[in-house]
């Protein structure tokens, strides 16, 4: 805006006219307006990382981290809301009056059970996606690793007994994610702090753990109990819980994804001591293997903006997965070695999962969650020409479609 009719243009008079078209047609908002391209990404500060219920105003740090993240790896401009409601209906109220100014709504660091009410209240009101990355996000990556994990050590995923530690939000999407894939859920047991949930457990429970109850436990069964002979164990829960005793009671070759943050469940070099023969995986990113949502949300949103979805549906988080996995079985460029120096990526059991530095995770994951939209019909917008989509997401400071 460098003169008087640049001026006129962007604000009065000229700001005038697109007002009355979008007053006409909503529609043309995501013409003549940033909507299409901007997300809100809201918290109340109930569930901040690893530090609990500190409020919504000490929770935008993370708030303002997650918008740098948008738009680093993905071009998507992303504003932070803290709104100071705890009560879950006062946010809803709050939040669901936003929709206009945004083309997406990202919910981060609000506590259980009351972000599976909130995400579902505000799916229903608001005529724009929304998506709880705390679970959703969380569960994509760790289902991509896990599926690797089975690759490299030679187990069938939907025949293994999966123990699964922390029924918050995170552990609960990760569940329902690995059953989505073709897990049996006879085959997935689910723990909080009293030990595993089964449908006959009075103490502790609500109705999101009610649906995760295995129904082959009839009694009161600890963590330790139920961890015994598991091919796999997933931490979503406490520090320092998946002691020595657990950890060599698990099946040969078990996989561990210990995931609580900024300290895990186990350390990898606890783990590696006691099972020399395990696959660990954590959300730390001084290790290999880190399961790290940054890897999953902007990319999603990409394609969720670009498509103009109406929803993010689980066609669009399994196409993120899958590709995910995919991915990180293809030989990595020099530059995300360059990133993190000393650090074997060759597909195997210190790689997994791909890093936040590789430059291919934009050209690879939208254009399969397009077509996920596209083929399960959320999608508004059709993308005809998938390669010439691609071309303008790798093309710098040139994302959109």
């Amino acid at each position: 805006m460098t003169n008087q009719k640049d001026l006129s243009l962007a604000y009065s008079p000229g700001v005038a006219q697109p007002c009355l078209e979008i007053a006409k047609d909503p529609e043309t908002a995501y013409k003549y307006t940033n909507k299409g391209n901007l997300v809100a990404c809201v918290t109340n500060g109930t569930a901040v990382l690893g530090l609990g219920n500190i409020g919504a105003l000490a929770g935008k740090p993370v708030m303002e981290g997650k918008a740098v993240l948008f738009k680093k790896f993905a071009g998507v401009e992303c504003i932070d809301l803290c709104i100071d409601a705890k009560d879950p209906d006062d946010f809803i109220n709050c939040v669901s009056r936003l929709a206009p100014s945004f083309g997406g709504l990202n919910l981060e660091d609000i506590k259980g059970p009351e972000c599976f009410y909130i995400e579902e209240k505000l799916k229903q009101i608001m005529p724009i996606p929304v998506f709880h990355d705390d679970q959703h996000g969380t569960a994509i990556v760790c289902l991509c690793g896990l599926i690797n994990a089975c690759e490299i050590a030679g187990k069938d995923i939907k025949s293994l007994k999966i123990v699964l530690n922390g029924a918050g939000a995170a552990g609960i999407a990760c569940t329902k994610l690995i059953i989505a894939y073709g897990v049996s859920p006879d085959n997935v047991y689910v723990c909080d702090t009293r030990g595993v949930i089964w449908p006959g457990r009075k103490a502790g429970m609500n109705e999101f753990k009610k649906s995760l109850a295995n129904k082959n436990i009839t009694e009161d069964t600890t963590l330790k109990q139920i961890a015994l002979g598991a091919d796999v164990l997933i931490g979503v829960s406490a520090p320092k819980v998946f002691d020595e005793e657990i950890c060599k009671g698990l099946a040969k070759d078990p996989i561990i994804f210990a995931m609580a943050n900024p300290e895990p469940e186990v350390r990898p070099e606890l783990a590696k001591q006691w099972r020399p023969d395990c696959i660990i995986a954590t959300g730390r990113s001084d290790y290999p293997n880190q399961i790290n949502n940054v890897m999953c949300f902007p990319f999603l949103f990409r394609a969720t903006l670009d498509t103009r979805s109406s929803t993010i549906n689980e066609e669009m988080k399994m196409a993120a997965a899958l590709a995910l996995s995919e991915l990180a079985r293809e030989p990595v460029p020099q530059e995300v070695k360059d990133a993190i120096p000393g650090r074997d990526f060759t597909f195997g059991r210190e790689y997994v999962i791909p890093t936040p530095f590789d430059p291919r995770l934009i050209s690879k994951l939208p254009p399969r969650i397009a077509q996920a939209a596209m083929d399960s019909g959320v999608a508004q917008i059709d993308i005809d020409d998938l390669d010439a989509y691609v071309a303008k997401l790798v093309r710098p400071k040139c994302r959109r479609v």
